[in-house]
């Protein structure tokens, strides 16, 4: 092997050890943010266009090691020292079909799998809905883990949409990157909670169509620095030690 190849495979493999990485530090976050208990759940990272990183089934989180984490073709073989989750169809089937996807959450989360095991997802009730891409979070029917038919379920509950919640199951997350969708995944258990909450209340007003299409205009410069805003002037003081005194 040449130098420049050798050089290319080291480049190679601490990229796939820091993927392998993000998704150990991507289960134990869900963990610690009580979003999965035990082994439920699981993350995964795209690696390429035909291959992922996917958390291992039946394995504690806190005991995972990188050769643990294994790399899954889209045709299904696999490569590492535990077999992938049990649910690795549904994130193969979502990398093949939506090639913007590069992260996956699944959670059990406390809240939104109570909501999804009433089969209702979460309508607009809130403006943060449009998080998960739509003007609700669809609840997919209830398949069996670990089947195709899941997958399939799945995959319709999120067309359109950056999450769902799967009935008497849980809730699954699609995004750009893993901290987004981490991200996300916490999202929808405040909202699945707000949700109990307002419903407990009653009378629970619901945005409208064009309500929601205004927040999604909203988001699109949502923190963003230069996100034009006619009403406020920024003021530029000079860096400290610069100012003249006064005589």
């Amino acid at each position: 092997m040449t130098g420049s190849a050798t050089h290319a495979a080291d480049v190679e493999w601490r990229r796939d050890q820091a993927l392998r990485a993000a998704v150990i530090d991507g289960c134990r976050r869900l963990v610690r943010e009580g979003l999965i208990v035990g082994t439920a759940g699981n993350v995964s990272v795209r690696r390429d266009t035909d291959r992922f990183f996917v958390s291992p089934t039946g394995t504690p989180y806190d005991a995972l090691r990188s050769d643990d984490v294994a790399l899954v073709d889209l045709d299904g073989r696999w490569r590492g020292g535990r077999r992938p989750s049990s649910e690795w169809r549904i994130h193969r089937d979502l990398y093949r079909a939506r090639p913007e996807v590069a992260a996956i959450v699944h959670t059990h989360s406390r809240e939104a799998t109570a909501l999804a095991c009433t089969g209702r997802g979460i309508p607009a009730f809130h403006y943060m809905v449009a998080a998960a891409g739509g003007e609700d979070v669809r609840c997919a029917p209830y398949r069996t883990f670990g089947t195709q038919a899941l997958s399939e379920a799945a995959l319709a509950a999120l067309t359109g949409r950056r999450a769902c919640l799967l009935a008497n199951h849980g809730v699954l997350c699609v995004g750009s990157d893993l901290e987004a969708t981490l991200g996300l995944a916490a999202e929808i258990e405040d909202l699945a909670e707000n949700s109990r909450i307002a419903l407990g209340l009653g009378n629970v007003a619901v945005l409208t169509a064009a309500q929601m299409r205004e927040v999604f205009d909203r988001f699109a410069t949502y923190g963003r620095q230069d996100d034009a805003d006619p009403d406020l002037i920024r003021i530029t003081d000079p860096p400290p030690g610069t100012r003249e005194e006064p005589r």
